[in-house]
């Protein structure tokens, strides 16, 4: 018999790890292709039973189908996000569209949707559980969002625009990482003042790679971007730095509006296919929120109360800029640097100072142990079990009674092979459909890394330490999954749904409980409390500015023909205070047009209403780490992946509908309780 390629085997490595050592960018094609066929064949076996459809014979042989290809095509997303290598980079726009045009045949045979509407029809004459019907009516909503009821020209027509915007959202993403790696600001000493030690040491590490020994080389990562213009003292620095950051694909090299315009053009034609409205309205039909007037119903909540605030905030530095003689007026570049001088002044509180207590490798580890004190969880460091980069590593994770529960690999450090930002990702889900399967997740970040041999000691600002725990939210929400059916498993729930969990777990970050835990003295604990406060304005008008000009865009009906004009007189229209600026420019707004969250980045918000209210659960019962309560929420929340309403899981743990007024409270936009 001959032997299968690597790519196509099942993963045989400690706790079913994959053979990254062995992987090889040139197998993925090839097994891709073996793969697809595989599942074809599978869906035909499905088809061509003379038994009348069931659950068992359609449903769940829908679920089974594709086990290799599932492994196939998580190993190489987790590459082309984490480890995108040239080789990686130039297969992955062919990738994305055989995947499309593979995943747009199934839903579009005639026979199988057949099958699985016969199924929906009788699903409760049945006999099925709960967690069976809603698979049921998930796989009937899915086959028909995928035009299986369109007729053939319409469906030939629909599968040339998944292709097309498949193969757009790859450029977008290419260009993106092109122009971010393309541009450095080579500084030397005397450019730094009021730099973090840390910071700089990372930017001379950087530069010392790159040959230029005694220089200094800051990127337009977030981190160091972030980071520089809340601490440079030099503001020509911190404006070239923004501008930079904020012109990416803006125009000549990586331009991005060209995708754009098409993008939002084609987003535009197929909702008009399916009989939506628009864009927004056929990704907000399966969310909690319903309808894009539901959605900006809650934005709009937050929108004038964040601007008034930040209005409010900005007066008191243009008060601070010309008590100091500054001579200018505030502008985007100068808002963290103003903003980190009040919170020293009033609140005592030093960024740098805070920074110098939350190494990466601690943070990681008081993560590991809230998990341990609310849900019984071990992490286990497993070196034997390598990852796809050595800066990856991999940690075995059991309950209390070493009951294993996955495998989850962390990777924190930046490469100039990631794609920007933070996110988790599953390389196996957990299932139980044939079998107890343990899911295999993992975490991906792009902190700046101090120099070696002493990277683990890489330091973290309060904000990236947040991060840091939002992202294992994430993940605990992928290792506890307790389902079935793999398509219901872990962070499989509706977009506007998954945030709340990596939400819940960043409060614990700012505890007094978890912050004196690495040294941080009292008096600098009760500053970061006390400033938690000051500048929602500035923070709730960068996420929801966000949101609405996403909503806004693809709503409407012309917004392809000018996006440029469009968002400019989108800006114009809600009042955004110029001080500030878009967290994210729609030429580098990866959220949307190369990622899961077009038309749904308010879910941040959604998602925070509900970490907002269930955080107050345990605030109410007077221990943050009570074991019990965190128990209910592991059991109701975490656990039941999209085996149910998600409604009906928030009710579950915390007894009634979310309270609207708690995300307000939570932003201290009006007093707390």
């Amino acid at each position: 018999m001959t032997k299968l390629p690597i790519l196509l085997r099942p993963w045989d490595g400690p706790l079913g790890a994959p053979p990254f050592a062995q992987v090889q960018p040139a197998d993925f094609l090839p097994a891709f292709d073996t793969a697809m066929a595989w599942q074809r064949a599978e869906i035909a076996a499905i088809i061509g039973q003379s038994t009348p459809p069931d659950f068992d014979n359609t449903i769940a042989a829908l679920e089974r189908s594709g086990e290799a290809l599932a492994r196939v095509r998580r190993l190489f997303w987790t590459l082309s996000s984490a480890q995108a290598t040239p080789d990686i980079r130039a297969i992955e726009g062919e990738v994305s569209a055989r995947l499309s045009a593979h995943s747009t045949a199934i839903t579009h045979d005639e026979g199988l949707a057949a099958r699985v509407a016969a199924v929906h029809a009788a699903r409760h004459d049945a006999g099925l559980n709960t967690e069976q019907i809603r698979l049921v009516e998930t796989v009937q909503t899915g086959f028909l969002r995928r035009g299986s009821a369109l007729e053939p020209a319409q469906k030939g027509r629909f599968a040339a625009i998944d292709t097309r915007l498949a193969a757009l959202s790859v450029r977008f993403g290419h260009n993106v990482m092109s122009a971010t790696g393309a541009w450095i600001l080579d500084l030397a000493a005397n450019d730094l003042s009021g730099l973090p030690p840390s910071l700089c040491a990372v930017a001379a590490g950087r530069a010392t790679a790159c040959g230029a020994q005694g220089r200094y080389h800051f990127t337009l990562d977030r981190t160091d971007y972030e980071s520089f213009l809340t601490f440079s003292a030099r503001r020509d620095l911190r404006e070239q730095l923004w501008r930079a950051f904020t012109n990416r694909c803006n125009g000549e090299a990586y331009d991005n509006w060209p995708v754009i315009a098409e993008t939002l053009a084609l987003r535009k034609e197929r909702a008009d296919l399916l009989g939506y409205a628009g864009h927004a309205h056929y990704v907000l039909e399966d969310g909690m929120a319903g309808t894009p007037d539901a959605a900006n119903a809650l934005l709009m909540q937050l929108w004038e109360p964040g601007k008034s605030r930040a209005a409010e905030e900005a007066a008191e530095l243009q008060a601070l800029i010309d008590q100091e003689g500054g001579g200018f007026a505030l502008s985007p570049w100068d808002w963290r640097y103003y903003a980190e001088k009040v919170r020293r002044s009033r609140y005592a509180l030093d960024g740098t100072a805070v920074t110098q207590h939350l190494r990466l490798d601690a943070v990681r580890q008081a993560a590991f142990d809230t998990a341990a004190k609310l849900y019984g969880l071990r992490f286990i460091r497993r070196a034997d079990i390598a990852g796809y980069h050595p800066d990856v590593w991999a940690w075995e994770v059991t309950d209390d009674d070493d009951v294993p529960v996955g495998l989850l690999f962390t990777d924190y450090l930046a490469r100039p092979e990631k794609h920007g930002g933070a996110w988790m990702g599953s390389l196996r889900v957990q299932e139980a459909i044939d079998g107890d399967v343990r899911p295999i997740v993992y975490l991906v970040a792009n902190f700046a890394a101090a120099p070696p041999p002493d990277s683990a000691a890489t330091r973290l600002s309060i904000d990236e330490a947040r991060t840091l725990f939002h992202e294992f939210g994430h993940a605990l929400h992928g290792l506890l999954s307790r389902v079935t059916y793999p398509s219901q498993s872990g962070t499989a729930v509706a977009r506007d749904f998954v945030e709340f969990p990596s939400k819940f777990m960043e409060n614990w970050i700012v505890s007094r409980e978890v912050l004196s835990g690495f040294g941080v003295p009292d008096a600098l604990i009760v500053a970061i409390r006390e400033a938690e406060a000051y500048g929602q304005g500035f923070a709730t008008v960068e996420l929801i500015s966000c949101a609405l000009v996403d909503l806004a865009v693809h709503r409407a009906s012309d917004a392809a023909d000018d996006p440029h004009a469009f968002l400019a007189a989108e800006l114009e229209r809600l009042g955004m205070p110029p001080e500030i600026g878009l967290r994210h420019g729609f030429p580098y707004f990866t959220h949307i047009f190369d990622g899961g969250y077009a038309s749904a980045y308010y879910s941040y918000a959604w998602s925070e209403a509900l970490d907002a209210d269930a955080f107050e659960a345990f605030v109410e019962c007077g221990d943050i780490f009570d074991h019990d309560l965190a128990m209910r929420f592991r059991t109701e929340i975490l656990e039941r992946g999209d085996s149910r309403d998600p409604m009906a899981s928030f009710r579950a743990f915390r007894g009634r509908d979310p309270d609207p007024m708690a995300l307000m409270r939570a932003r201290h936009l009006v007093p707390s309780m």
